[in-house]
């Protein structure tokens, strides 16, 4: 299952337009993914079908509606330690005394339902009762979420890079919209780019993507890494956990904790120092 996930999600360019994988009662895994025309359907099929011969794979022709209102009805605040992350239309019913972040659903990945996403955020919360964000790195970034959260609980700054332009896009309008600055935002895959480098070293990385790219990028998220910093990996299933930690303890990286939302896992790192 994970290799057809991985084969549309990590696609460049995808010929979907989002994707999501979920878990029911049952343990069972799906995969959706969403496509604007006929042939992109088709384009998705293929690759799974290609990387999971095992899976079975059917395209579904949606009713046209106005799903901007359905998904907003269908979300509402999600609550992460001292986080709350809403929509507009729902950041008013938020628990008072929260850490309120404005994130509109859309193509960007994060909006804090997701359990990765939501096991960065509680990551995040606890980690800066013992030290204060800092300088932030997220690889990424998706909505931006991490790191707008990350910015409103005091960090420095927040440099996010995403492999999507959409993403960009909205990253940077999110950050906008939630009134923080310093966020500089860069469309490139992993950490290749002479601004992340030159902006580091980061007391706080997040990397909220895949098993495969989060070992390639092992080595790069040490070395970005300022002493004592700590590291956030998510956008891992249950069983894709222990093979990305053996190659984080392989960098000398100290293993912290692992937290279990909604099938997914995410693990909490520190460097030594």
């Amino acid at each position: 299952m994970e290799t057809a996930w991985e084969a549309l999600a990590w696609a460049d360019p995808s010929p979907a337009g989002a994707v999501d994988a979920k878990e029911d009662a049952r343990g069972a895994w799906r995969i959706d993914a969403f496509c604007e025309t006929l042939e992109e359907a088709e384009e998705c099929v293929a690759l799974i079908e290609e990387a999971a011969p095992e899976l079975t794979a059917r395209i579904e022709e949606i009713v046209e509606r106005d799903w901007v209102t359905l998904s907003l009805e269908g979300l509402p605040p999600v609550n992460a330690g001292p986080f709350v992350v809403a929509g507009s239309h729902a950041l008013t019913q938020s628990s008072p005394g929260k850490i309120s972040v404005l994130i509109e659903a859309g193509p960007a990945f994060g909006t804090g339902h997701h359990g990765t996403t939501l096991g960065c955020l509680l990551a995040l919360a606890e980690a800066r009762r013992y030290r204060k964000p800092g300088r932030v790195l997220d690889l990424g970034t998706g909505s931006g979420v991490l790191a707008i959260a990350a910015l409103k609980v005091g960090a420095e700054m927040a440099s996010g890079t995403d492999i999507d332009r959409d993403s960009v896009f909205v990253a940077r309008e999110n950050a906008k919209k939630n009134h923080v600055s310093r966020f500089f935002v860069h469309h490139v895959a992993g950490a290749n780019n002479p601004a992340i480098r030159q902006a580091g070293p980061y007391d706080t990385v997040f990397a909220n993507i895949l098993m495969k790219p989060l070992i390639g990028l092992a080595g790069e998220i040490e070395q970005l890494s300022a002493p004592g910093a700590t590291i956030i990996l998510s956008g891992l299933l249950h069983h894709q956990a222990a093979p990305v930690r053996a190659a984080y303890e392989g960098h000398n990286l100290l293993f912290q904790k692992r937290i279990k939302r909604d099938g997914w896992s995410t693990l909490v790192f520190r460097k030594k120092g």
